[in-house]
């Protein structure tokens, strides 16, 4: 005989569904497009060449033909300005990409996680490459912090927000 009273259901009938854990694999990664300017050996600098580093990122990412698979890019724009007089010494300009295969995201959650997380795998190899890049240029390597992809996504969010109010008082 059991302790349970006739009535009383199996208490794995009334819980809710387990969702399944996330899983994400990355199926390749690779270079779209690259363009590394030396200006410096072009043109030449006068005098000291104390660089000014800028970055530029963007991220796009696009849902691929294959069931779960999408296409993740960062794309880096970075000049080398001379701190004094400003003149150009390189510009570098790549797109990297990577393909995820991801499941068991919620929708609501994908946009975020296809732009936090899968730029945050592939970056260290993308810093790799930057700085292989750079030093075989003839500048020392450029060695990118760390980029805080979750900081970035906000900040889009923001701008866009912003964007959408002045459109808004405008009409």
């Amino acid at each position: 005989m059991t302790d349970t009273p006739d009535n009383a259901a199996p208490a794995s009938a009334g819980a809710a569904p387990q969702q399944q854990p996330i899983t994400s694999r990355v199926l390749a990664q690779y270079i779209r497009d690259m363009s590394f300017e030396n200006i410096l050996a072009q043109k030449g600098v006068k005098g000291d060449a104390q660089p000014e580093i800028q970055v530029q990122v963007n991220l796009d990412a696009r849902k691929r033909s294959a069931d779960h698979q999408f296409e993740v890019i960062t794309k880096l724009n970075i000049t080398s300005k001379t701190k004094a007089a400003g003149e150009p010494l390189f510009v570098l300009e790549i797109e990297y990409a990577g393909v995820f295969h991801v499941e068991n995201v919620p929708e609501e959650q994908m946009h975020p996680y296809l732009l936090i997380e899968c730029p945050r795998i592939t970056f260290p190899f993308l810093r790799r490459i930057v700085s292989d890049v750079t030093r075989d240029g003839g500048f020392p390597a450029l060695n990118l912090e760390t980029i805080d992809f979750l900081a970035l996504y906000r900040a889009e969010l923001a701008r866009r927000k912003e964007a959408d109010a002045a459109k808004a008082t405008i009409n």
